[in-house]
């Protein structure tokens, strides 16, 4: 299959915001994809090159994007760096780049879809010396034969930048679509198989039910529901169990014989960062299970808690395991099983799950141990709960209903989170500005995003600028110094103090209130926000939509 087509269907859904449109469009290209080139069109259109899941990344930062460019096209860099602070967009310089190039050599080569995911996948597996180099050939290999516009969106692929309003929701519609499936059915596989691109292949062979559990690929986690308060959360669980909410890892655990996978919510294999809970693993009583729990950094000294920040430091270390091991040791606290020995248990209630879980889990106290669990109706023993979560420093409590089944992804009203202050966000920082005087030369203020679910874009809720400090003070303190650090390899372009910032890094953000402003895209303004911490558990599309940040603007107007 030509790249070519794939770009023609990038430019027509540039053309149009409405989803059913965007749906009829990618549903024929589905229709005329090659079977075997399916999973690579789906990617691509998703912006991607690997699953969610998969450890492997184009790690291409914008320098050598520019470098490679400057080697396919013959333009010296800083020429290519002028144009890209004037554009903000080095997919449309190189663009226009190749477009002076051939009118001078007249010379392209046709590109196939498997030729540009070939140099895609071999640029992310260059490893040890002169690595750089050889991504510089790769990646100017393609530019060198594309025409314009496959060079601009070639680019745009590796950079992680394709905004073309694709989201996860559009693909699984334009899947049933194309080969005449329900969308709930096309869903169902995707919880099992979290890649689309295969789900696509395998909804076009009509095998949608044959779509099984692979261990060691994750499962589309359950995710909660945010509740006004522990009365409301326990009106509507109906059969209410309650149970600390961790300030931890959520952790998916894959056991097979004798090997084991963990993977994070965001689906990122963090197994070799935690051999210790590898081995308490292997004392689960079973041949197959998935089962889901909370993994907490734990103070030697105090036997507390520790924050989230301090775990994420076990998290992203690759090197001396052991020690931070001994540092940093850890408690798992595990509340769910999906799958056991053959069997998937998606459908079971909540209390037939525990009920499995129990008599498979040898507990070991304070290390390994199932959450606790209170079940009542009766709010002033929920309360006392409440408030033994907070004592004991966690987040607040987990509200679940015992009678619900299993429901991946969807926010569906199974589990609610209730916490002490008004309702936290995750969100995006999409731009800043440079400080002056005392912060010269740290970011000084950050443009924060929330995710429009239907487009898959950014849009702007506010700017946070205070209560950051210039110093570590104490555990748990984020400076601007540490956040500037974070940020700087995704500053796509600077117009004077103002900077773009490619859509990375995710922060918890608390507020004092939500305003509607027509000052930012999403129609609203975060009042006096603040950074509460920064997410490395959470990735842009785990952001908070602007519909919650919607939702949460009408329960405040109802309570004036």
């Amino acid at each position: 299959m030509k790249y070519s087509e794939l770009i023609d269907v990038y430019e027509k859904l540039e053309k149009t915001s409405k989803r059913l449109e965007k749906t009829d469009i990618i549903a024929e290209l589905f229709k005329k994809s090659p079977t075997e080139d399916l999973t690579k069109v789906v990617l691509l259109l998703s912006g991607k090159v690997f699953p969610t899941w998969s450890e492997e990344k184009t790690g291409v930062a914008s320098q050598i994007m520019i470098k490679a460019i400057s080697k396919a096209t013959g333009i010296n860099e800083k020429d290519i760096i002028k144009q890209y602070r004037k554009t903000g967009d080095l997919g449309l310089v190189t663009e226009e780049l190749v477009k002076k190039k051939q009118q001078k050599t007249l010379f392209s080569k046709t590109l196939g879809i498997d030729k540009v995911h070939d140099n895609f996948t071999k640029i992310a597996r260059q490893e040890g010396k002169a690595s750089q180099e050889r991504k510089l050939d790769l990646i100017s290999e393609l530019i060198a034969h594309a025409k314009p516009n496959e060079a601009k969106y070639i680019v745009k692929t590796i950079l992680e930048e394709l905004r073309i309003g694709v989201a996860e929701g559009v693909i699984r519609d334009s899947i049933a679509l194309a080969f005449d499936v329900d969308s709930k059915e096309v869903e169902n596989a995707w919880f099992l198989e979290p890649d689309y691109g295969k789900v696509a292949q395998i909804a076009k062979k009509g095998e949608l039910s044959k779509v099984k559990v692979k261990f060691g690929i994750p499962l589309i986690p359950l995710l909660a529901v945010k509740a006004p308060s522990l009365e409301q959360a326990l009106k509507d669980a109906k059969e209410p169990a309650i149970e600390f909410k961790f300030d931890g890892m959520r952790a998916q655990i894959h056991k097979k014989g004798k090997e084991v996978w963990i993977y994070t919510r965001r689906q990122e294999n963090v197994t070799n960062a935690f051999p210790d809970i590898v081995e308490l693993c292997k004392n689960i009583k079973c041949n197959e299970c998935i089962i889901e729990g909370e993994v907490l950094a734990i103070d030697k000294k105090t036997n507390r808690p520790m924050p989230f920040q301090k775990l994420s430091q076990r998290i992203k270390r690759k090197h001396d395991i052991q020690k931070t091991i001994k540092e940093i040791p850890v408690q798992v606290n595990l509340f769910d099983i999906l799958f056991l020995d053959g069997k998937l248990l998606f459908d079971k209630k909540l209390k037939d799950r525990r009920a499995i879980l129990e008599k498979i889990v040898h507990e070991i106290p304070e290390k390994f141990q199932l959450s606790y669990m209170l079940v009542t109706k009766d709010l002033k023993k929920a309360q006392k709960f409440y408030e033994k979560a907070l004592s004991e420093g966690q987040e607040g409590v987990m509200v679940k209903n015992l009678d619900a089944s299993y429901q991946p992804e969807r926010h569906v009203g199974y589990w609610w989170k209730v916490k002490p202050t008004l309702e936290t966000l995750d969100l995006v920082v999409i731009g800043g500005t440079w400080g002056t005087g005392k912060r010269a030369g740290w970011i000084g203020s950050y443009v924060l995003g929330c995710l429009d679910s239907d487009t898959g874009k950014y849009l702007e809720c506010g700017m946070l600028g205070s209560g950051l400090k210039e110093k570590k003070t104490e555990e748990g303190d984020i400076t601007m110094d540490e956040l500037t650090k974070l940020l700087k390899p995704y500053i796509e372009s600077e117009n004077g103090q103002d900077l773009k910032i490619k859509p990375k890094l995710v922060i918890e953000v608390a507020y004092e209130e939500i305003q509607e402003s027509p000052k930012y895209s999403s129609g609203y303004a975060l009042r006096f926000p603040r950074v509460v911490r920064i997410r490395i558990d959470k990735g842009p599309k785990d952001v908070d939509t602007v519909e919650r940040i919607k939702e949460i603007y009408s329960m405040q107007k109802g309570k004036k």
